[in-house]
């Protein structure tokens, strides 16, 4: 059957016409925030980026459980202390938990998250914080598994809040055997993706690892938002063996600093013994600084938009903090958030 040409180009603006409804009805992202310091205070430049983004949720690292080295019982470590807080925006509460804990097999799950949840709610009492959700964040691995799952369904009784749980690629992946957390979302986080290692790999984004794990993100069936990477480190090492991992170097300022050598790009060498913030430095040490550039996080972006079935609600960055936001040019989040 023939048609007018008049007939074909009719259909054809109707057919671009419902396309560009289509597009229109996936909402973008909102921008979010960890802030991972155990003082809560923030810089005017931190105030300025949570306005400039308009951000309206800020997860913020309330404490750590970690094992008690003598008694071998968990406890919280380095809780967060405000000494000032905010309406501006909603804070969700974020208690890391070290794998090791879930890991012991005498481990009282229920106790746990008795003791977890009350600890949250001193905080917000002495700070006069409401809240509504709840994120854990743990690696957990097969042999945790069990640990973890029960206590993700004990604490998510006790709380009576909305939770959310980090989730990493090799998760996404093996859901099937690593088993998805009875949680109402997961954040992915996308970074620390590798070893840290004496090698030119970056541990924190390597789009070659990346890539053997992102077409799972299509058939994981747990709702998914994204963390992504703002921060840098220093992996410092003598005679070939890593001795310690360096936060907030500036990479400038070393290659100003003459007891510094660069000797390819984000590498030094450490060409007199000296004192750097606290650290020591012996002469001939060397030095790996791993950053995420801003093509890195637009790959990133656009990488995760082609294997994510529906757009993730929220991206939010990893971490608010005045050393990591000064690396990256105003309004780059509004661009990242822009490939969904």
């Amino acid at each position: 059957m023939k048609y007018s040409k008049s007939f074909r180009k009719t259909v054809f603006f109707i057919s671009l016409f419902f396309l560009f409804i289509s597009c229109s009805q996936q909402e973008q992202p909102t921008i979010s925030f960890y802030y991972w310091k155990t003082i809560f205070r923030l810089s005017p430049k931190e105030k300025n980026t949570l306005a400039t983004y308009q951000v309206q949720r800020l997860y913020i690292r309330y404490f750590d459980v970690d094992l008690n080295n003598q008694t071998q019982m968990p406890y919280p470590r380095t809780p967060i202390r405000f000494e000032e807080t905010s309406t501006d925006f909603e804070i969700i509460p974020v208690v890391y938990i070290k794998n090791k804990v879930m890991l012991d097999k005498k481990l009282n799950v229920l106790d746990l998250a008795q003791k977890t949840n009350s600890f949250i709610q001193q905080i917000n009492s002495k700070n006069n914080i409401s809240i509504r959700e709840i994120q854990i964040d743990c690696d957990w691995t097969l042999a945790s598994k069990d640990n973890y799952l029960h206590f993700i369904e004990a604490f998510k009784k006790i709380s009576n809040k909305k939770l959310s749980a980090t989730i990493r690629l090799h998760q996404i992946k093996y859901f099937k055997k690593t088993k998805i957390p009875n949680v109402d979302r997961g954040v992915l986080m996308y970074y620390n993706m590798g070893k840290i290692a004496p090698d030119s790999l970056n541990s924190i984004y390597d789009r070659n690892i990346a890539n053997r794990y992102l077409s799972s993100l299509q058939h994981y069936p747990l709702p998914i938002d994204i963390a992504l990477p703002i921060y840098s480190w220093g992996i410092q090492m003598r005679d070939g063996k890593i001795i310690g991992l360096r936060n907030k170097i500036d990479v400038e300022n070393l290659k100003n600093n003459s007891s510094f050598v660069l000797t390819k790009k984000n590498w030094f060498s450490v060409k007199t013994s000296n004192f750097q913030d606290g650290i020591f430095y012996k002469e001939n040490d060397q030095l790996k600084i791993e950053t995420i550039s801003k093509d890195d996080l637009l790959e990133m972006a656009s990488d995760l938009e082609k294997n994510t079935t529906q757009n993730p609600k929220e991206i939010i960055f990893y971490d608010l903090d005045e050393f990591n936001l000064k690396n990256y040019e105003e309004g780059l989040f509004k661009k990242i958030i822009n490939c969904f």
